[in-house]
């Protein structure tokens, strides 16, 4: 579960999702270093979508102050997830995340609404059908109509691993695990997701050169290619 540390109520949350065995993460905020700190103390150990809809540093009257994303830098241990889709963030910004974080701490993350995987020029709604906001699919990314910002992600995994990969220049075996192990190792299921090795739930994706899915199984069954 996400949630904004700086709001009230935010620390007593932790300890009820920590008692229940839910990862807590910060994100949506506008924390600073100090209210950081001190969730990571009780237990928001992850940040989602690092550089998305979070503070950064900035200057109150005299002094500046760090916000999320230096905080998560900073934090050893605190593990990250990041949009790969190439757009979100460029790839300069996923060459800085890999440089600053061990690869063991960084997930990727598709974060796509319904539109993943559309071609450029489709409509879709963001949100709820019935009020949701109206966007379009362009150059790969979810759009407002006026092209003023994101609307979302269209992202697939796959593509995720492409982007780290061919634009960050990081080794594909590296940009598998942080699609893969990392992710199931974060949520605590990585006893039976996230790896080929024997007593796993056998969940594999099969691709060529290029990154592009030729073949996938589920608990050993092939159910595309």
């Amino acid at each position: 579960m996400s949630a904004a540390p700086e709001l009230e109520g935010a620390m007593e949350l932790a300890d009820e999702l920590k008692a229940r065995g839910i990862l807590a993460s910060i994100g949506h905020s506008d924390a600073t270093y100090d209210h950081v700190i001190e969730a990571w103390e009780r237990g928001y150990t992850h940040v989602t979508h690092l550089y998305s809809g979070m503070s950064t540093i900035r200057r109150i009257n005299a002094y500046r102050h760090l916000g999320v994303i230096e905080s998560a830098y900073l934090i050893d241990g605190m593990t990250v997830e990041i949009i790969a889709d190439g757009k979100h963030l460029p790839p300069e910004l996923l060459r800085l995340i890999v440089k600053m974080k061990p690869i063991e701490d960084i997930c990727l993350v598709t974060d796509s609404m319904r539109g993943a995987g559309m071609d450029d020029g489709e409509h879709v709604l963001l949100g709820s059908l019935a009020h949701g906001q109206e966007c379009i699919i362009d150059d790969g990314v979810a759009v407002l109509p006026d092209r003023s910002a994101f609307a979302g992600s269209v992202c697939t995994a796959d593509r995720c691993v492409r982007t780290m990969y061919h634009q960050a220049g990081v080794r594909l075996e590296d940009a598998v695990r942080m699609m893969t192990y990392n992710p199931a190792k974060i949520l605590g299921i990585q006893n039976r997701k996230g790896s080929l090795s024997a007593g796993m739930d056998g969940d594999v994706v099969i691709f060529d050169d290029d990154i592009r899915i030729q073949s996938v199984l589920v608990k050993g069954k092939k159910v595309v290619g």
